[in-house]
């Protein structure tokens, strides 16, 4: 790993390139709160994340999505396609919960969205990430209406087909962010990760298993435990993670 070259370290991830056309997207034990403001490490979810995000990309690629996943050396490391990344974070919500009910405070908490309800957030850490509408995307140029159309029917398909997943085992999905980006061949590709740090996922007693419990407690060990339970409920295999006691 030290022979590629570091491109991109953030607050959860290193991305190394390993030649014109492929990417190692390295998943940290870092987990940080409050817009970055609380940080700590949470040792073994890097790998947990990693896990997460490979084994949901595979279905949605089994499913007919385009994305970024090659392959995942079972560890933390995922090995995944260069793209020009565009700076949209796509939130799809299936729940009001979060941003939404401070936004809009007329929802009720847990309010079921019928349809999903998707937000533009333009990534940009300096801003807070600001919440914009499509007429702002098309005006400035981030991209152009045929793109933002294609990301929009993509995010609702995504949505569609890990709600039908974690309905499954028994998990109500909340809500998630989505990052997307250009490949070679200009067509939109779904980017990032998807893990307990982009989506949210309720038990059936209404516990998280997912980031938010960081978010509330500021406690790593609460954090794994909830991690390793979302790992155990879809069927991933968490003998090799550190267990907290």
């Amino acid at each position: 790993m030290n022979t590629l070259q570091l491109i991109y370290e953030g607050k959860s991830k290193r991305v190394y390139a390993i030649d014109e056309s492929r990417l190692v997207m390295e998943f940290k034990d870092d987990v940080t709160a409050a817009d970055g403001l609380v940080k700590a490490v949470a040792m073994g979810k890097g790998i947990l994340a990693a896990r997460v995000s490979s084994y949901l990309f595979d279905i949605l690629e089994k499913s007919g999505v385009r994305t970024h996943f090659i392959d995942y050396d079972g560890k933390r490391r995922m090995f995944v396609k260069r793209l020009e990344i565009i700076p949209l974070e796509v939130i799809v919500r299936n729940y009001a919960y979060g941003s939404l009910l401070r936004r809009m405070p007329l929802y009720k908490p847990l309010q079921k969205l019928d349809p999903p309800l998707l937000e533009f957030h333009y990534k940009d850490d300096d801003l807070h990430d600001p919440l914009i509408l499509e007429e702002d995307i098309i005006r400035v140029g981030i991209i152009d209406n045929s793109t933002l159309n294609c990301i929009k029917e993509v995010s609702f398909n995504v949505n569609k087909i890990l709600t039908s997943f974690f309905e499954s085992k028994g998990l109500r999905f909340v809500d998630i962010k989505l990052e997307f980006g250009i490949d070679r061949h200009g067509e939109v590709v779904l980017a990032d990760e998807i893990s307990g740090d982009t989506f949210r996922v309720l038990d059936e007693r209404g516990e998280h298993l997912d980031k938010e419990v960081f978010r509330r407690t500021r406690d790593v060990g609460s954090l794994l435990k909830a991690y390793l339970r979302l790992a155990e409920r879809i069927g991933i295999g968490i003998e090799d993670v550190y267990t907290p006691s």
